[in-house]
Order: structure tokens, then C-alpha cells, then sequence
């Protein structure tokens, strides 16, 4: 199957990043490499773009996508939570700008063997890269009733988390669950047929929790946030795209944090934390896909960019 995904806000992530023609930009979340190109596309031979996956198949398909400007590219398979000993083992110190978009590919959803989606009667798989040993049927034929109801309810912030979680569990004591249908049943099983009769799929909540899970996408993303402005030069700016309201909200705090690190508390007259702010938030509210680009690409629609940019 070919590689597919629509780069989400894309001219907006285009602007906020004020390309220089001799800049360092990073993607850490390559893709197909559509923001890739486009951030290439406005460098000189001087400049250079370090685009960072861990799935083979994005990487693939972005090197066919940007071989034409290959002079001024390098394509690295790894976390984006690696992105400083990335750029260590390049001889890179500091970049302008560096972009993470935090959403799932089409192709990673609409490929049957990676079961991602709900959509699709296949094997219980779900990681981003393959190399990895965690798989989703692991989680889900493995994990305690306990461990289930906390991901199902803290990662897909579903109401009737105990309930899929006690189903999931007595359904695995007859036999092991194998393929994202027999969990499709499973969880629409423990919704009561009320809640299933109104909009969207069942399953999506606790899929979206499960894959989360495996992929340790919200430890990944904290831990990257913790660190990602050392890597900025001054006026470099980090641009991040979301799709749900826990990854908005750790972006949201995260960079709050960069523009205000002080922890004394409230009533002390001066600062004694001695913590100074590393920048500023560009968006005080985050910027939402337009109306024309909803019409193309309905899987948009959740996305929102925040950016934040290093003191000079």
C-alpha cells in the first residue's frame, strides 16, 4: 500500500516556523515528509532538514518524496524523543526550528497488518515501530483489569472504562484475543446499546487508549518536552501539532513552563528559584485547520498547533 498522509496545517506550520534559507530545521515526525518538502523546498544548498521516524515505511516513502532535494537532507530512523543524540552524532549543536506533529498517518490507519484502526478485522498489532517488541495483543491479554481500566480510561477518557476492562478480561480467560474484530465485539459488548445508537464508533476511545499505550506516546512526548528547547538557537522556534486533548494539554503546560518556570510561591516578593524564562508562546490560543482545508481532509479536524519561540 502507498504511503499516504496529508500534512496537516501546513501552510500555517509553514509561516509560524520563519524558515531562513540557511537555517537547521528538524521534523521529528516525518511521515510522508509533506511539511518535509515544503520546509526543504525553502532552503539553500547551506541549509539542511533532519527528518526523524521510527516507521521504516514513512521513511521510505519520504525519501522518494524529497530525493530531488536530497543535498539538503537527512533522513534518520529513530524516536523523536532521541532527537539530541540525532543531531549529536550529525555535529549539530543548535536549529531554527523544529516540528512535531503528533498524529497518526493514513497509512498507518488504513494498513491492515498494522492494526491500528477499529475499521478493519486484523491482527491486534498497533506499533509505530515494528522493531519494538509491545504489541497490542500483549496489553490486551496480559495486562490486569486494573491496568486496562486506568489506560482505557486516562488515554482514551472513556466513561465506560471498567466495563471494557472487566469484558476484555473475562473474554481473554476463554481464549486469547487475537484480531481487532474479536476486541471490536468485546468492547461493544461491555457499551450498553444506548450509548452505541448515537454518534461514532465504540471502539474508537479504546483503540486510540491502546495504541497510546504501546506506543508510550504521552511518556515520549513529556519526556521530549523536558529537553526539546535546549535544542532550539535563539529565535528558533517549535512548532507542535495535536490531535487530542491529552497531548494538547501537555504541549499547553510544557510550554507555559518555557515562558514562566518560576516555582516560588505565589506571595514571595522576588524571585528566588533563580529559574528564568527560556522564551515566549507565539499562540496564546492554538491554531485551528481553516475551513478549506476541513473540506479536503476531515481527519484534520481535531489537529491544533501551538508554537513557542526561544529568547534571543
Amino acid at each position: 500500500m502507498e504511503f499516504r498522509h496529508t500534512a496537516v496545517l501546513l501552510q500555517e506550520t509553514i509561516e509560524y516556523l520563519r524558515i531562513r534559507p540557511e537555517g537547521i530545521y528538524v521534523d521529528g515526525t516525518l511521515g510522508g515528509g509533506g511539511h518535509s518538502l515544503q520546509i526543504a523546498k525553502r532552503l539553500s544548498q547551506d541549509g539542511r532538514l533532519i527528518g526523524i521516524d521510527q516507521d521504516d515505511a514513512a521513511l521510505a516513502a519520504a525519501g522518494e518524496r524529497l530525493a530531488s532535494l536530497q543535498d539538503r537532507v537527512s533522513l534518520v530512523r529513530s524516536n523523536f524523543r532521541e532527537m539530541d543524540h540525532v543531531l549529536l552524532e550529525l555535529g549539530i549543536s543548535g536549529v531554527d526550528g523544529i516540528l512535531l506533529d503528533l498524529g497518526v498517518s493514513s497509512y498507518q490507519l488504513d494498513t491492515l497488518e498494522r492494526g491500528f484502526s477499529y475499521k478493519y478485522d486484523t491482527t491486534l498489532d498497533m506499533r509505530m515501530d515494528r522493531r519494538q517488541s509491545l504489541t497490542a495483543r500483549e496489553i490486551v491479554n496480559t495486562y490486569s483489569t486494573q491496568e486496562l481500566f486506568r489506560i482505557i480510561r486516562d488515554y482514551g477518557e472513556e466513561r465506560f472504562a471498567q466495563n471494557i476492562a472487566k469484558h476484555i478480561v473475562a473474554a481473554r480467560e476463554k481464549a486469547a484475543i487475537e484480531t481487532t474484530g474479536e476486541l471490536n465485539e468485546i468492547i461493544r459488548a461491555a457499551i450498553p446499546a444506548r450509548v452505541r445508537a448515537g454518534a461514532g464508533h465504540p471502539s474508537k476511545r479504546t483503540f486510540q487508549a491502546i495504541r497510546i499505550a504501546c506506543n508510550r506516546e504521552l511518556e515520549v512526548l513529556e519526556d521530549t518536552l523536558e529537553r526539546v528547547t535546549d535544542l532550539l538557537r535563539p529565535g528558533g522556534r517549535l512548532c507542535v501539532i495535536t490531535f487530542h486533548s491529552l497531548e494538547d494539554r501537555i504541549v499547553k503546560a510544557a510550554m507555559r513552563r518555557y515562558e514562566n518556570p518560576c516555582i516560588c510561591p505565589p506571595d514571595f516578593p522576588v524571585c528566588v528559584c533563580g529559574r528564568k524564562p527560556v522564551g515566549k508562546i507565539i499562540t496564546r490560543k492554538p491554531v485551528l485547520p481553516s475551513e478549506a482545508e476541513l473540506k479536503e481532509n476531515k481527519r484534520a479536524k481535531s489537529a491544533r498547533l501551538r508554537v513557542f519561540e526561544k529568547r534571543e
